[in-house]
């Protein structure tokens, strides 16, 4: 029988899977790089979450806008989601589920769309997301804040 805990972690993980189509509306919200110093093959532009903050029960989108100097042929996506400061999931997925591959030199979105369950706890979550290409090389590692509200988990029809 599945725990609690363990449905809780797999509902976030779903959630932050990763980012979603790319609509005006969006909202943005910040984002720092995981070295600041660090000089990046992918530079992100922009995080958008839609809606903001999340609602339980209802679709969430997350899209990350970002640019690339050199193609990629493939890699992977490693997300870290962490509630209130206490990490609570990963996941990795391949790279070209997440965006087309390969992906050109230029300007793309890499983007998800997740449906938490009503259950799913309100309060602040960091999402850390580190992409490499093929072999172990990091393209890019940023971490943002989204927040699941207290709004109705329950549709009526």
């Amino acid at each position: 029988m599945e725990t609690l805990a363990a449905r809780f972690k797999l509902i976030v993980l779903l959630l932050l899977s990763f980012s979603l189509l790319f609509l005006p509306s969006l909202q943005a919200t910040d984002f720092t790089y995981c070295d600041k110093k660090g000089n990046y093959a992918v530079k992100v532009k922009g995080v958008a979450i839609s809606p903001n903050p999340v609602v339980r029960g209802q679709p969430a989108t997350f899209a990350i806008s970002a640019s690339t100097g050199k193609a990629i042929t493939g890699g992977k996506a490693v997300i870290d989601v962490s509630y209130f400061g206490i990490h609570i999931h990963q996941e990795t997925h391949d790279l070209c589920e997440e965006t087309s591959c390969p992906i050109a030199v230029g300007n793309f979105v890499l983007s998800h769309k997740q449906v938490l369950p009503g259950f799913t706890p309100p309060g602040s979550y960091t999402l850390k997301m580190t992409i490499s290409g093929e072999g172990i090389q990091e393209l890019t590692c940023i971490s943002f804040k989204f927040k699941i509200g207290f709004g109705a988990s329950v549709s009526y029809s």
